[in-house]
């Protein structure tokens, strides 16, 4: 659904955040902020940030993403794989096809159901009602490390971490072809595909910058496994701009080949490594986890196909 909201003289000055927080119906600031970052508020064709000052006149599109009707949020006994957890905060390692949060499709079963189960009431709430303590999300069906956050003060402080880059995310992947240098960095905006609302693409067009920082662990033959760092942190981003130098993520049926390769079906993409300054004590926390069982067994694959 999509929305056209014009300012008037009274909304001069106001941030966009509480503009809009006002004047779209049962919209909270954080609600709004949220689909602000996500790139679905755009003014003359172009994003915005949170903190625009609106001006008179100002005529915003906003896309609003699909309600889930009766989502019936309630804890569930989903297996978590706890990597650290405080008072503050909690850290999963998320399993390949485990729903972050609900979303049409996925009313339960999600990784917010298995936190309300494991935390109790102990979840942030900035981030709206569906997804009570998600500072961050991944993909359905890629793996690995993602933050949670217990209380509002927590929340907060880790998304301005995310605002400011002091949060460090770095996936391992797997992508076809060889690329040519051992390390680069790929800096082209990201938006909504212009025909088909579903997929991202690199675009001008209703865009936010995004960029992504990689280097070459190992290479096989016809394959290429990379160590990403993202700068920034925009929807489908590593798989969006693998694909677009002419490097898809192995096993992305979305953005890359449209069946399935050495035994995968869903992108070989795994969230490794976490790094933080702990809320609470200010202290650097650095966290990593072991590749996935599908993960080393690709790499298997690779090294007997490349007589390693």
């Amino acid at each position: 659904m999509n929305l056209l909201i014009k300012a008037t003289l009274e909304d001069a000055g106001a941030r966009l955040d509480s503009f809009l927080a006002r004047s779209i119906e049962n919209t909270s600031r954080s609600a709004a902020q949220q689909l602000i970052d996500d790139g679905r508020v755009t003014l003359r064709g172009k994003a915005v940030k949170s903190s625009y000052k609106v001006a008179e006149d100002d005529e915003f599109s906003v896309e609003l993403p699909e309600v889930v009707e009766d989502a019936g949020l309630e804890a569930q006994d989903i297996p978590l794989d706890v990597i650290y957890e405080d008072s503050d905060l909690i850290v999963v390692n998320k399993p390949k096809g485990l729903v972050v949060h609900p979303a049409p499709g996925h009313a339960n079963g999600t990784l917010v159901n298995a936190l309300m189960y494991h935390c109790g009431d102990s979840l942030s709430g900035v981030g709206g009602e569906l997804r009570p303590g998600i500072v961050h999300r991944i993909d359905m069906e890629t793996s690995g490390l993602l933050i949670a956050a217990k209380n509002d003060f927590a929340h907060r402080h880790l998304s301005d971490q995310l605002k400011d880059r002091s949060l460090s995310r770095v996936y391992e992947t797997i992508v076809r072809g060889n690329i040519k240098d051992e390390s680069g960095t790929i800096d082209a905006p990201i938006g909504r595909h212009p025909t088909d609302r579903k997929r991202m693409a690199v675009t001008q067009r209703n865009s936010r910058n995004a960029v992504t920082h990689y280097e070459v662990i190992a290479r096989y033959d016809g394959y290429t496994h990379l160590r990403c760092r993202l700068e920034t942190g925009r929807t489908h981003q590593i798989r969006v701009h693998l694909a677009h130098i002419g490097h898809p993520v192995l096993g992305d049926m979305v953005y890359g080949m449209k069946k399935p390769e050495l035994g995968l079906d869903s992108q070989c993409l795994h969230a490794r490594r976490i790094k933080f300054i702990h809320p609470r004590t200010e202290e650097h926390v650095e966290l990593e986890s072991d590749l996935p069982e599908y993960f080393t067994a690709v790499l298997e694959k690779l090294k007997a196909k490349s007589g390693y």
